[in-house]
């Protein structure tokens, strides 16, 4: 798959070479030169290595592109408008452009016919009509139904003002939403065996994951072990779920039943910089140019090399180069988006003129990705003596809106985490989510674990107060601990240290004066304190890292990385990470970049979610293969798996490169013992030292490497299905076993030459069944204060504590936990999308009518945010940049109960609500 630096895949079924390219400086004479973030030369290093660049308004974003900004693009954009139906229940009859006169009117008009008799595809994840067709019901609220594309820019700011309303999107007949099939349904059942060591009676681990049946006409499946045939999987699982259920039904005085209906809202991601791309078709070179900002590079530039691969020759590239610039903001509504594929089309419908289509806010509200709302029902079942969990039922039904996207995933993920941090022995969930015609919902920070874990840990603070028993110290009692099993029947792979998170929370002044502080209400103001703990998985079990390190004969150390900048600060946390290894933050950090690791000669085939332990086995036969070539970066895997790869090729160059430097350096013989203890050498202040041996600067010891022809470069590709997998390589003479599965290195200046493996080891493809492995904890405290005349809500105190192993870049963590804490109060007291109609998807909507968290929301000054320290000093980093959301939603609930007396059970908790519940 991989052929050159400039080519990285060519697609047998479309014979459309690729390329991945990442966007350099717009004054930077060469746009394929990479887009490197400044390192040691940044005065602020230290913080973010992109800091510079971005509040000094260097063009790094899809948005901030034009046509004249690329060098050999020709001067001018045009620029294109995608028209989205903003009803679902009619039949679309077409368009009335009538409006659009003189200027205004557009040069092209692409239509579902003109994709048909191009012979367009859709690629399978995105299954469903790129255009609504003339004659159909739109599948969906803004759908897209057709793309205008104006040569100019007068003549398309004419015209959207034009069509700002609407209404020349025409409709006939009522119809009625279309029905589709649900796009997925799971059942997820475990019963624990008598003791925590015995092994689990049923559990999906165990017996493999189930999916119910459906009857004739249902819309819904039909989750009774009846509707299946009695010796099916689904049926064993069923059997088990119902006898839970029964336990849970029984009239038993000893066991504590409380049972919870919980509903929660579509919001939108709300990144800054709404969707955007740039593109141009040349036909004379058959070559198409791309610009733009996603979350999922190599998905986007494989989705648009299938949209064209077998298009009509007119409309068929023979080359497709893709630009990635840095993201304004993803929260995963940027993983998987159907948009890039509108830019490539625009590009083929009006060849030799480079087209620009850009949301704006409007049009990002209409056609976004968002969250899916929920609506949850639990029954939990405590035994009143021990105060321990017996049991728990929950049913989940997501609502994915129009097109399938993540939909499914969402489900299971939503599922699997509906236990929180908690060990419960009897558990039965099942999930399924349906579509409607509402805005496509798919991946968003918090994936579905937002939704039940908000559920579950106001509900858990209702069984404290019925017991009654003080809410931390019940958490503290169901707690599962390091080696318990989850809900699928797995134990995390990590450490669980939940019970120091709850001993932190326990101890914090704003818990311990919780009956003060509450004491000091008035007539006017209701006082309430609120605590939460969760944790969340982090990793897909398909996840990739592709990177690349070189050091040059004065110790400039240069990094490309395939994972996407998207405020996350992936460009820093590389730079030190591989300064762990190499002593010096790099000089150059090339992100969102998957053209650069050509020599390593990769190859996929097969879906690794999906294969079978015998086709793994098979296809590892091939040194070349690995299940899969990069990840999306998503699902909080910036840190944990976006640097890994790094690090290791990092390793390979101070092993084989500077340390025999050193060695020579030292004048340390190859027969002394000290030749050997490469791992006790430290970096420090730019120096190598060795007890007993005089320090060694960086630029003397990389001259010494390139002068010894040692290694002074490396490339890794790195694969985890919760765990990482393993290969031996030769390098030199010696032996080299790491957590990678390709390796490449360079010597002295020459080079990069692949290696190949030996004795690979995949984890086994049952870890597909595990569910999640890998997990990160975080607690919330909240104190709020509520006007009872008005139902204002302010936030006094507020505290956020979680682990995440070695935090690479605190400041960014500290950053993230910040962001998380603003977006959990907006989700809880302020963001709501109207699903159907008068929602986003007529087009109408924008931040006049939809609220988001501001300065005067947050407690600016008053938000306490702690990191656990790592337990080890080399312990790898954790994903954390979606856990510190969650229990801020329901810590804010819990606090609104204890002001106010009334739970909530649906969001969000509006001003004119808590009014209603303090008049």
């Amino acid at each position: 798959m991989w052929t050159s630096r400039r080519a990285f895949v060519k697609l047998a079924a479309s014979g459309i070479a690729c390329s991945v390219s990442s966007l350099a400086f717009a004054q930077q004479p060469e746009f394929d030169a990479r887009e490197t973030l400044p390192g040691r030369a940044n005065p602020a290093a230290a913080g973010r290595i992109d800091g510079v660049a971005k509040v000094t308004g260097a063009k790094l974003y899809a948005s901030d592109f034009r046509a004249a900004d690329l060098p050999g693009w020709p001067a001018q954009t045009s620029h294109a408008m995608l028209i989205r139906a903003p009803d679902a229940t009619h039949v679309y009859t077409g368009l009335d452009l009538a409006r659009l006169a003189g200027r205004a009117k557009p040069s092209v008009v692409v239509t579902s016919a003109d994709l048909a008799r191009a012979a367009i595809r859709v690629p399978a994840f995105y299954a469903g009509d790129l255009f609504c067709p003339v004659g159909r019901t739109p599948l969906y609220l803004g759908q897209p139904v057709a793309l205008l594309i104006f040569e100019t820019f007068e003549a398309f700011d004419s015209a959207r003002t034009a069509l700002r309303d609407g209404s020349f999107v025409q409709f006939g007949e009522e119809t009625g939403a279309v029905a589709m099939p649900d796009y997925g349904a799971f059942r997820f059942t475990r019963v624990a065996g008598p003791t925590s060591d015995a092994p689990d009676v049923y559990s999906p681990l165990k017996a493999g994951w189930v999916s119910p049946a459906h009857v004739q006409n249902s819309e819904r499946p039909v989750w009774t072990a009846s509707a299946a045939p009695a010796t099916s999987a689904y049926a064993q699982a069923a059997v088990h779920g119902e006898q839970i259920r029964a336990e849970l039904a029984a009239d038993d005085p000893a066991l504590l039943v409380l049972e919870r209906a919980f509903e929660t809202q579509s919001v939108d991601p709300m990144f800054l910089e709404p969707e955007c791309g740039l593109a141009w078709y040349e036909t004379s070179r058959r070559n198409l140019e791309l610009v733009l900002g996603v979350q999922s590079p190599y998905e986007t530039t494989e989705s648009v090399a299938f949209l064209l691969g077998q298009a009509a020759p007119a409309y068929k590239p023979a080359r497709i180069n893709t630009h990635f610039a840095h993201v304004g903001g993803g929260f995963g509504g940027r993983d998987h988006t159907p948009f890039p594929l509108y830019v490539a089309l625009a590009a083929m419908f009006f060849p030799n003129r480079p087209v620009r289509l850009a949301h704006d806010r409007y049009q990002q509200f209409q056609g976004g990705i968002k969250r899916h709302p929920f609506r949850i029902r639990t029954r939990i079942g405590v035994d009143r003596a021990s105060g321990r969990i017996r049991a728990l039922a929950a049913d989940h039904v997501l609502d994915g809106g129009g097109l399938a996207n993540y939909s499914e995933s969402v489900a299971v993920v939503a599922a699997t985490g509906a236990l929180g941090i908690y060990d419960v022995p009897k558990a039965d969930v099942t999930t399924v989510a349906l579509h409607s015609r509402g805005v496509t919902a798919g991946s968003m920070r918090g994936y579905g674990t937002l939704q039940t874990m908000t559920a579950l840990e106001v509900l858990v603070d209702e069984v404290a107060a019925a017991l009654p028993l003080d809410p931390i110290e019940f958490r503290r009692r169901n707690a599962l601990r390091t080696g318990g099993r989850t809900l699928t029947g797995n134990p995390y792979f990590v450490p669980v240290r939940t019970p120091e998170i709850l001993d932190r929370l326990e101890n914090h002044p704003i818990w311990r004066q919780r009956a003060e502080a509450k004491a000091r209400a008035t007539r006017e103001i209701a006082i309430g304190t609120g605590v939460a703990c969760v944790t969340k998985d982090y990793g897909s079990g398909a996840d990739c890292a592709l990177g690349r390190v070189e050091i040059d004969p004065v110790g400039r150390v240069s990094i490309h990385c395939d994972h996407v900048e998207m405020g996350n600060g992936i460009g820093t946390a590389l730079a030190n990470r591989v300064a762990i290894h190499l002593g010096a933050v790099a000089d150059e950090v090339a992100v969102a970049r998957t053209d650069t690791f050509g020599a390593l000669a990769l190859v996929t085939h097969g879906d690794p979610y999906t294969m079978t332990q015998a086709d793994q086995d098979a296809a590892q036969r091939n040194p070349r293969w690995v299940p899969a070539i990069s990840s999306p970066t998503s699902a909080s895997i910036g840190a944990h798996v976006g640097t890994h790869a790094a690090a290791e090729a990092a390793r390979v160059i101070f092993r084989f490169g500077l340390w025999p430097a050193a060695l020579k350096l030292w004048q340390i013989a190859a027969t002394d013992r000290r030749t050997g203890q490469w791992a006790a050498a430290r970096w420090k202040d730019g120096e190598l030292v060795m007890p007993g041996l005089r320090p060694l600067p960086l630029a003397d010891v990389a001259a010494q490497a390139h002068a010894m022809n040692a290694v002074t470069g490396a490339m890794a590709h790195g694969f985890s299905r919760w765990s990482w997998a393993q290969a031996g390589f030769r390098i030199g003479s010696e032996p080299w076993t790491a957590a990678i599965d390709a390796l490449a290195v360079r010597r002295g200046g020459g080079a990069f030459m692949r290696l190949d493996r030996a004795n690979v080891k995949y984890p086994p493809t049952d870890y597909n069944r595990i569910g999640t492995s890998f997990t990160s904890l975080c607690g919330t405290l909240v104190r709020v204060e509520i006007t009872r005349a008005t139902g204002a809500l302010r936030i006094a105190r507020a505290y956020s504590v979680f682990e995440c192993g070695n935090a690479l870049v605190p400041e960014v963590v500290i950053g993230q936990a910040q962001g998380g804490f603003a977006m959990g109060v907006g989700y809880a007291l302020l963001e709501s999308l109207p699903p159907y109609e008068g929602g986003p998807g007529d087009g109408q909507w924008n931040l006049g009518r939809y609220l988001v968290a501001r300065g005067s929301d947050l407690p600016l000054r008053d938000l306490e945010v702690e990191i656990l320290p790592p337990l080890s000093p080399d312990e790898p980093p954790k994903g954390m940049a979606e856990v510190v959301m969650i229990p801020v939603v329901p810590a804010l609930l819990n606090a609104i109960f204890d002001a106010t007396g009334r739970r909530f059970q649906s969001l969000p908790v509006t001003e004119d609500s808590l009014k209603g519940a303090l008049a």
